[in-house]
């Protein structure tokens, strides 16, 4: 009997593999609702790595990192908002989304986990008050 043993390097690349069928699983059977909180929280994944990344002087993946989160923000939160339907609320909720992009633009050209922090929070209040919205909805459909 032989025993085959694989660098470090080729089980976490096996790993991120495993992790990227599990996620594309995830997205395909997801409800719409399901998709928003999908996109959270890689956003949120994003910017923690950010910090992370910015604490060990990792310039090139703290770069890379909220570039990440930025897409994530601009061409899936803000893009899935339905402006027509959400009237005040949506134009408010785009706001806040930039707001956001903007933070993590200022932490990438300023180097600042300041501007870091402020994006992480507003994007975990968001979160927070999009699982809430969505509890209350299903709350409701489940009573009528």
């Amino acid at each position: 009997m032989t025993t085959v043993l694989y660098s470090a390097q080729r089980r976490a690349s096996g790993a991120r593999q495993y992790a990227q069928v599990g996620l594309e699983s995830e997205v395909l059977s997801a409800r719409p609702e399901q998709l928003i909180n999908l996109l959270f929280r890689g956003a949120r994944t994003a910017v923690k790595k950010a910090r992370l990344h910015l604490l060990n002087n990792e310039i090139a993946a703290r770069g890379a990192m909220i570039s990440k989160a930025v897409n994530i923000v601009d061409n899936g939160l803000k893009a899935a908002v339905n402006k027509e339907a959400g009237g005040v609320v949506s134009e408010h909720l785009i706001s806040s989304y930039e707001l956001i992009i903007y933070h993590l633009l200022q932490a990438n050209l300023q180097s600042d986990d300041t501007h870091l922090q402020t994006a992480e929070t507003m994007l975990k209040n968001l979160h927070e008050a999009w699982n809430e919205a969505v509890d209350l909805a299903h709350s409701e459909s489940a009573l009528s």
